[in-house]
């Protein structure tokens, strides 16, 4: 598949002198410089807003990056625009165009929209991309003014990858022109091709069972890689939505870019997926990756952040030997759209763009209506600071509402009677997403904007059947995310970061402590580290020790009964309920019958007591004005960095 590049009449103008890039200020003749900007992880920001806490923010938006790429282009005799995935979920925006507008032929979605405002040159899918089902999926994709590639998702599978009938196109070669340092113009070729975690096929079983099958990223690499080369791609570069992981290639691994960006024939790669920054600190020490150079296995490459964050960058010095080009240079980076200040305020880099704001307009407003309607009350605050140390309303309210819905499904079922547990994690607890990421609902009218931000994703309902053991291992799979403590430690820091808050289930209708003092029973991905770890202690159900050998149903989402996180229990086969509807409409339900809700955290987990031991965490700075709600012992403890306020807990 070829394509003419010709689109480029976005930001024609420039406002004061723009410094050009080494490659091109010092190209020679038969030398150009080729620059790729990066965008990934958008989630549909488009516009700098937040529409959880219904407030402009500086640091999302594609409208921001837009203010960078024309400067960017600027600084380059030669530019391509390439986004990496994860576009059409993600924010209420998202929501409102799956669930309230509906997506119709000739529909055009406004991330999409705005991507063909900006000219971008292609893309490829990414994991959350499926999380609407595929006609919603290939209903979007139609209005995109530029080719988007995967090449390892398949509609049929075939003797071998280059046999599959893939979803959409696996690749595609676009017919460039690149002008070298002579200022004379060469025709060039370059390929790109995409990839997307086949976890997929867990994640979004609901959506994709029976109707696509995914492949292994590097088995689809190595048989694609040559086929590109053989078709004439004289640079190929590679669209990751794969995180930077082990260098060790292992079948159906999610966080592939390493031994992916080793394989021959690959020029540069662009990564994604974790919503990370590279180059940068966050990737000292990896296995395979350069920070300083900007290279992973000897190749460029760069990770643009997420929901518009940073623009990443690569920049390659191509020379023409012969009728082939070769790399013979390369730098990257990620710039950002915004800084956090030593005052922990954030300045604002640059400005939105109006013609891209100007571009969605209209969704914009709309969402805003739609997150705004009030669907009951609440009488008392509903927020996540501390969802990671203590039992919490913001999962509680979740979990109460899982449950109720349960019990009705199972009525009159073969399961109607066995003792239902419901298990719910923060999705906003901070971490990556910074010191303002967390729920805060106030007391009063609740509306879907915050049943949203109490519940990020658009799961559904599910439920599994498992064993006492399995609720209990559940558990220790759940309390991996907190650093081993020693009795007696002063201020040692609580909570592992490589552990996203997702994956700390809390399970209701069960009572339990977790002793720090014990190592963790599995590591942060749910691989098994020591079986006779022990952290959950003192389990008990309706006041006696839970039966490791009784039976319960475990009211969960479709993602963890899929087998996401790899929770023990949690597997396609312990599914007895499948609901058709998504966790976030189950809350809205419940809190429309019961007009309004009470959420108490009923305190059914805790820490075991270690005498003359404290802790530390970090979470938002407005977590003070909820002290005095949490039961425990929590007092403020400074600064954190990069704008978290820190908490000392005495055990």
């Amino acid at each position: 598949m070829s394509i003419s590049l010709s689109r480029r009449g976005f930001l024609a103008g420039t406002a004061g002198f723009i410094a050009l890039h080494p490659f091109s200020a010092n190209a020679a003749a038969g030398q150009a410089h080729l620059r790729i900007m990066e965008t990934t992880d958008l989630h549909v920001h488009v516009f700098p807003y937040d529409y959880y806490s219904d407030k402009p923010v500086d640091t999302v938006g594609l409208a921001r990056t837009a203010a960078l790429i024309q400067d960017i282009r600027n600084e380059a005799s030669n530019a391509l625009l390439i986004d990496n995935g994860d576009f059409l979920q993600g924010n209420p925006m998202g929501d409102y165009i799956a669930y309230e507008r509906g997506m119709k032929e000739g529909d055009m979605h406004p991330i999409i929209q705005a991507m063909n405002t900006l000219g971008f040159d292609a893309s490829t899918l990414g994991n959350h991309e499926f999380n609407y089902g595929l006609d919603f999926l290939m209903k979007s994709l139609a209005g995109a003014n530029f080719p988007v590639v995967c090449a390892n998702v398949a509609l049929e599978l075939g003797s071998d990858p280059t046999q599959d009938k893939t979803l959409i196109p696996p690749y595609v070669i676009l017919d460039h022109t690149v002008t070298d340092g002579a200022g004379t113009e060469h025709p060039i070729k370059v390929g790109l091709i995409g990839f997307v975690p086949p976890q997929i096929m867990t994640w979004d079983r609901r959506h994709l069972d029976g109707k696509v099958q995914a492949r292994d990223i590097l088995e689809s690499a190595q048989a694609y890689l040559p086929q590109m080369k053989e078709a004439g791609a004289d640079i190929i570069v590679v669209l990751s939505h794969s995180g930077i992981g082990s260098p060790n290639a292992t079948e159906g691994m999610e966080n592939a870019a390493v031994p992916l960006a080793g394989l021959e024939g690959v020029d540069a790669i662009l990564t994604g997926h974790s919503h990370l920054v590279f180059p940068s600190p966050e990737y000292d020490g990896f296995a395979g990756v350069d920070v300083g150079a900007g290279t992973v296995m000897g190749t460029p490459a760069t990770m643009g952040g997420f929901w518009g964050s940073h623009m990443g960058l690569i920049d390659l010095l191509i020379e023409k030997d012969g009728n082939e080009w070769r790399v013979v240079s390369a730098t990257s980076e990620a710039r950002p759209i915004s800084k956090r200040n030593e005052d922990r305020s954030v300045t604002a880099l640059v400005e939105s763009d109006e013609t891209v704001l100007a571009s969605v307009q209209t969704d914009h407003d709309e969402t805003l209506t739609y997150v705004r309607r009030a669907v009951g009350k609440t009488d008392a605050p509903l927020h996540s600071y501390f969802a990671l140390v203590a039992d919490d309303p913001s999962v509680q309210i979740v979990s109460i509402a899982q449950l109720w819905y349960i019990e009705q499904m199972l009525k009159g079922t073969e399961h109607e009677g066995l003792p239902i547990l419901s298990a719910a994690a923060p999705f906003k607890a901070g971490g990556r997403g910074g010191p303002e990421y967390f729920t805060d609902v106030p007391a009063g009218d609740v509306a879907i904007k915050n049943v949203a931000d109490l519940y990020l994703y658009p799961n559904t309902a599910r439920a599994v059947r498992i064993t006492g053991q399995q609720v209990k291992d559940w558990l220790e799979r759940s309390a991996g995310i907190f650093n081993r403590v020693s009795p007696g430690a002063l201020d040692a820091m609580l909570i592992n970061p490589s552990f996203p808050s997702y994956n700390f289930d809390v399970i209701d209708g069960v009572a339990y402590q977790i002793d720090l003092s014990q190592p963790s029973k599995y590591d942060p991905k749910g691989e098994l580290l020591d079986a006779s770890a022990n952290r959950i202690v003192n389990l008990t159900y309706n006041g006696a020790p839970l039966d490791l050998d009784a039976e319960f149903i475990v009211a969960t989402n479709n993602y963890r009964a899929g087998g996401g996180g790899n929770f023990p229990g949690a597997t396609p086969e312990t599914v007895i309920f499948e609901g058709p509807d998504t966790n976030r409409d189950v809350i809205v339900r419940y809190i429309v019958e019961q007009g309004t809700i009470s959420p108490r955290a009923d305190s059914n987990w805790s820490f075991a007591p270690m005498e003359g031991t404290t802790v530390l965490f970090d979470t938002g700075p407005a977590a003070k004005a909820y002290l005095d709600q949490v039961n425990a012992e929590i007092e403020p403890a400074g600064d954190g960095p990069d704008g978290f306020a820190r908490f000392r807990i005495s055990l």
